[in-house]
C-alpha cells in the first residue's frame, strides 16, 4: 500500500521496540534490589571473618543457610554486571562486529566467573 495514504500512526505501528527492553531494565532492577540487600548480609559476614581463622571461615560459609545467600549473591553480582555491561557497549561501541564481539565476551567472562565462583560455594558448603 502507498504510504502517502497511511497516517503516522499507522506507518509507525509495528516500528517500535522488540518489548526486550522492558524485560532488561525491570531485571537490572530487581538484581540491584536483591544486591543492595544481600549486600547487606555480606557486609555482616566479612566483618565477622575479619578475626577469624581459616577453619571458623570455611564453617561460616559452610552454613546451609550462608552458602544459599553466597550463590545468591554470586549469581546476582554476575547478573547485574552482564546487564549494566551490555547497556554500555550498546551505547557508546558503535562497530557493529566490535560491539558483538564484546558482548559475548562479557557474556562468556560473566558466565564463567559465575561458574567459578559457585563451584566454591558448593565446594565449601558440601564439605
Amino acid at each position: 500500500m502507498n504510504d502517502r495514504y497511511r497516517t503516522p500512526l499507522k506507518i509507525a505501528i509495528g516500528l517500535g521496540s522488540a518489548q526486550h527492553g522492558v524485560h532488561h531494565f525491570i531485571m537490572q532492577r530487581v538484581t540491584a534490589v536483591a544486591l543492595m540487600l544481600l549486600a547487606l548480609w555480606f557486609l555482616w559476614i566479612a566483618l565477622s571473618l575479619l578475626h577469624t581463622d581459616y577453619t571458623g571461615a570455611h564453617a561460616l560459609v559452610g552454613q546451609p543457610f550462608n552458602a544459599v545467600l553466597m550463590l545468591a549473591f554470586v549469581v546476582a553480582v554476575f547478573w547485574h554486571a552482564q546487564l549494566g555491561l551490555q547497556v554500555v557497549i550498546e551505547d557508546y561501541v558503535h562497530t557493529r562486529w566490535l560491539e558483538v564481539a564484546l558482548q559475548l565476551a562479557v557474556e562468556f567472562l560473566c558466565v564463567l566467573g559465575a561458574l567459578a565462583s559457585v563451584l566454591a560455594v558448593v565446594r565449601i558448603a558440601l564439605g
